[in-house]
């Protein structure tokens, strides 16, 4: 039977795919508008950022020298120094500890969900990790507080923690947190690696064990060490957690038993209200927010190079 022609087609025909266009039209804008924005409030963030950090550079009590250099960060009281060493240091001293914890237990997480798991067993480890995720950070922060410190204190000698704010407690909570990032990228990762490769593994003599991790382990690395990178990358810009469980003081010490101020902590206690709009004080929480922005975003474009550049395709 002939198809009709176009002149037989009748005009609800048209109608119909008219509508069809406009909707798929308005859907195309939508999207368009929609990473438009998110693209321009990126752009709008930084240019915020960068206005009050050459505000604060402009400053004739500012030596750039001594920001990137000096080992004191005293803003707030007289003479202020502003050395920002000392809320590097105690930004990845946090980030060092969550990494510690996060990346062993995340990657071995991922190794049993994506290898040996049953189905049923997945179903519902899974939805735990997920609800790590979701918990409010400054919920993480009174953990460490009100249990994290207390219980470090009792396995170790008589005040061997002195301080009920310290490096790692506000370490331990971060790698908790950050932890469902590691095990859910390495378990994608894991399990994108094509099942070929473990039958082809296996046919060679290899049981599960070794087939894990001398084929897919190292055939995922690439999405893996992005894990890494990026759970460190959350964890360099996680505020309420280890505002509360660190505490504010900028300090530049390698011990995790001291209380130490991060640039995220930093940048909570400097935008608060009693802190005078337009002075050298607040313009240095911009200076801050710029080095973080710098950091973070070098650790996000580094994992992406990995990614891209150590993939490997299969065919």
């Amino acid at each position: 039977m002939s198809q009709p022609s176009k002149s037989a087609r009748s005009p609800t025909h048209y109608l119909r795919h008219w509508w069809k266009r406009c909707v798929e039209s308005v859907i195309e804008w939508y999207l368009f508008t929609c990473g438009g924005l998110s693209i321009g409030i990126t752009i709008l963030i930084a240019v915020i950022v960068i206005n009050g950090t050459i505000q604060f550079f402009s400053d004739p009590d500012v030596s750039i020298w001594y920001f990137f250099t000096g080992s004191e960060w005293s803003s707030g009281f007289e003479n202020a120094k502003y050395g920002i060493l000392p809320l590097i240091s105690g930004t990845f001293m946090v980030a060092l500890i969550a990494g510690v914890i996060a990346v062993p237990i995340g990657l071995l997480t991922a190794i049993y969900l994506s290898e040996f798991a049953s189905p049923a067993m997945r179903s519902w480890i899974k939805p735990i990790l997920e609800l790590l995720a979701g918990i409010p950070t400054v919920v993480y922060g009174y953990f460490a507080l009100t249990f994290v410190t207390p219980l470090l204190a009792s396995l170790g000698p008589v005040n061997w923690i002195g301080q009920p704010q310290n490096q790692l407690s506000g370490g331990i909570v971060v790698g908790i947190m950050i932890l469902p990032i590691v095990a859910s990228l390495s378990e994608d990762a894991l399990r994108a690696v094509p099942r070929s490769l473990r039958e082809g593994s296996m046919a060679l003599g290899a049981n599960q064990f070794e087939t894990t991790v001398k084929v897919v382990v190292p055939a995922a690395l690439s999405g893996i060490i992005a894990s890494f990178i990026l759970a460190i990358s959350r964890a360099i810009g996680e505020t309420m957690a280890v505002s509360l469980a660190c505490g504010d003081r900028a300090k530049l010490s390698l011990d995790p038993r001291e209380g130490i101020a991060t640039m995220t902590s930093f940048i909570v206690r400097a935008a608060q209200g009693d802190v005078q709009h337009g002075s050298t004080y607040f313009s240095s929480l911009f200076a801050v927010a710029g080095m973080l922005f710098v950091i973070t975003l070098l650790m996000n474009v580094v994992a992406q190079w990995i990614l891209n550049r150590f993939r490997q395709m299969y065919q």
